[in-house]
């Protein structure tokens, strides 16, 4: 069985984000940068599957500048066996993205694609949704358990009112939650030998598809700072500042 797995490029989460003085975008100078977190746990659960005898091969898939290597080098550390990198330094939409990875997956053919629900850059939890709508596969979002039985994906998903267990016939796209597992570290050995393993670069226009903006960024703006809290020394004078002042109640 072959895994797909995607790895998005974004600024470490231990990071604090910063905005330009002009305020029209992140400040991405001097920052360290990481594999998304959810793509993180994709990748631990495509190697778990693997080392369980299900998988057989690994392909970790990334759409960014050059730099977007060192991700890709990371998660071939971590057990994925070969890489591609679609190169490009045009911002992309999750539209753009899921065109890109359709074209990938049609070349591939794997049974099984792995992503993480989001990325904490952008935030949009739509690429996922967007390739099982353009590649005509089934989808299971937000997963907190992955079980491959009798040709199927079993997919555990958090919903609003608790649990849901879907069965997913394969190809299938899963999207990965928090609680599916907890990614390991790379080892020194394997981000030694992750530097010998394939990773092929392609282009957009290797695959046919067009890099154009659909939306504008206008303006990125730091949250408003928190004013401090204060201590009152009874359950009344509590009641009375949340009537009078904070105005809440």
């Amino acid at each position: 069985m072959k895994v797909l797995v995607t790895v998005k490029r974004v600024i470490d989460y231990n990071v604090k984000v910063r905005v330009k003085s002009d305020n029209t975008d992140v400040d991405l100078a001097n920052v360290k940068m990481a594999i998304n977190p959810f793509c993180e746990i994709a990748v631990e659960e495509a190697v778990r599957l693997k080392e369980a005898g299900t998988a057989t091969e690994i392909v970790a898939v990334s759409m960014g500048p050059k730099a977007a290597q060192e991700q890709l080098r990371t998660a071939l550390a971590l057990g994925a066996d070969r890489a591609i990198h679609v190169e490009t330094d045009e911002a992309l939409e999750s539209l753009t993205v899921a065109k890109m990875l359709a074209k990938i997956v049609d070349e591939e053919k794997p049974d099984l694609i792995v992503m993480g629900k989001q990325a904490i850059d952008s935030d949009n939890n739509q690429t996922g949704q967007m390739l099982a709508a353009l590649s005509g596969m089934p989808q299971g979002t937000f997963a907190s358990e992955l079980k491959i039985e009798d040709g199927k994906a079993l997919v555990t998903r958090e919903v609003d009112g608790g649990l849901q267990t879907v069965a997913l016939n394969m190809p299938a796209i899963v999207t990965t939650d928090l609680r599916l597992n907890e990614p390991r570290y790379a080892s020194l050995p394997n981000i030694m030998k992750a530097k010998r393993k394939p990773l092929e670069t392609k282009t957009p226009a290797d695959l046919g598809v067009e890099v154009s903006a659909r939306t504008k960024l206008l303006k990125v703006e730091p949250p408003a700072e928190r004013s401090a809290g204060i201590k009152v020394d009874s359950v009344e004078q509590l009641v009375e500042k949340l009537k009078n002042e904070a105005k809440v109640i």
